[in-house]
């Protein structure tokens, strides 16, 4: 099947397949990014502005996450990701 095609050629492509679905990075991102959830709750005060912020984060971070889905699994889990931070955006916008 594969006869005529360059190994090189072969070992590059597994390489960017291998970089794209790694979504290490981006599932850190979203444990930093809901501590700081969890601090800026527990802070108390005038805190909408600082969530809706938080909240654009994680949504940037569920859309990495959807863009880098190898699998139907990862793609379900991004878009339920994504409505519940607007869930939550939602909530945090009758906050101020």
């Amino acid at each position: 099947m594969l006869g005529g095609t360059d190994e090189e050629r072969i070992r590059q492509e597994i390489a960017l397949y291998g970089v794209k679905a790694d979504v290490a990075e981006e599932l850190n991102r979203l444990g930093a990014h809901l501590e700081e959830v969890h601090r800026v709750v527990r802070a108390g005060g005038a805190v909408g502005k600082r969530l809706d912020f938080l909240m654009q984060e994680l949504n940037r971070e569920a859309n990495t996450l959807g863009s880098k889905s190898v699998s139907k699994e990862l793609s379900e889990a991004s878009l339920e990701l994504k409505l519940l931070i607007e869930q939550m955006r939602e909530q945090i916008q009758n906050i101020e």
